[in-house]
């Protein structure tokens, strides 16, 4: 074989793994756009197919920073039962999607940003459970119900696996920048939101019902960074790069 024949064979073989590559980071974005389309609309339980299978090794979530699911059941719980009250609006808006993918197409890595809404009505007798700052004042409530309307900031962080051919999400961080009520901005806000933070609210449930975070399996050694006005910001994770083997990387 001729030298020329050669090297032409060589650039075909790498043109097509570039191009596996680009086509697996478009399906790295579309499995979390479509996490977040169904989350968007209370429709959690299909959100479970995203996951990879029971059984793989390593499987972890973290939404708070008071601790990690490290079980595929604990995982699983957080997208079961989670109902779709009337009223309620939660609209998460990503962005900016940094996505790099395992030159051995087995993992990749994506970084998002997220800003935005999330309100809905709560009972009068389901207000106390959390702070009295989250909501609006009583003379905006609706049909007697307190009002709850929060813009909300956020990153996401998640490492996928290739299995059978297709991507699935792997590990799962939730890191809140900021969150303000509608009649107050982040800046003024920000030492009430640690205070809810700290709470570890899953979310408003049935008429308004706050819903808390179940047990953790292990505490957080990683924890976001929420917005205070006496600190500087940095990055809370390392954002992805180029990378052969996961082995080389730090998981999220």
């Amino acid at each position: 074989m001729s030298s020329s024949l050669a090297d032409l064979e060589a650039r075909i073989v790498a043109a097509e793994r570039l191009a596996e590559r680009a086509y697996d980071r478009g399906a790295v974005e579309n499995v979390f756009s479509k996490y977040m389309h169904l989350h968007n609309v209370f429709q959690d339980e299909q959100i479970k197919s995203l996951w990879v299978s029971r059984g793989t090794p390593g499987i972890h979530a973290q939404y708070t920073n008071a601790g990690v699911y490290t079980d595929y059941d604990s995982v699983m719980a957080y997208h079961t039962g989670r109902p779709a009250p009337p009223g309620k609006l939660i609209l998460h808006e990503t962005t900016t999607p940094l996505i790099e993918v395992a030159e051995d197409g087995k993992t990749a890595q994506g970084f998002w940003l997220m800003a935005g809404v999330e309100s809905g009505l709560s009972e009068p007798q389901n207000v106390g459970a959390m702070p009295e700052d989250l909501y609006e004042p009583e003379d905006k409530n609706v049909d007697g119900k307190r009002v709850w309307a929060h813009w909300v900031w956020c990153q996401y962080a998640l490492d996928f696996l290739k299995q059978d051919g297709q991507w699935k999400i792997w590990h799962f961080r939730c890191l809140e920048v900021a969150r303000a009520p509608y009649s107050e901005n982040w800046i003024t806000f920000a030492s009430k939101n640690q205070l809810a933070f700290d709470k570890d609210l899953a979310y408003f449930g049935q008429d308004g019902k706050a819903v808390f975070m179940p047990t953790p399996d292990k505490p957080a050694d990683k924890k976001a960074d929420i917005y205070a006005p006496n600190r500087s910001r940095t990055l809370d994770v390392p954002l992805p790069r180029p990378y052969k083997t996961f082995e080389e990387v730090e998981e999220y």
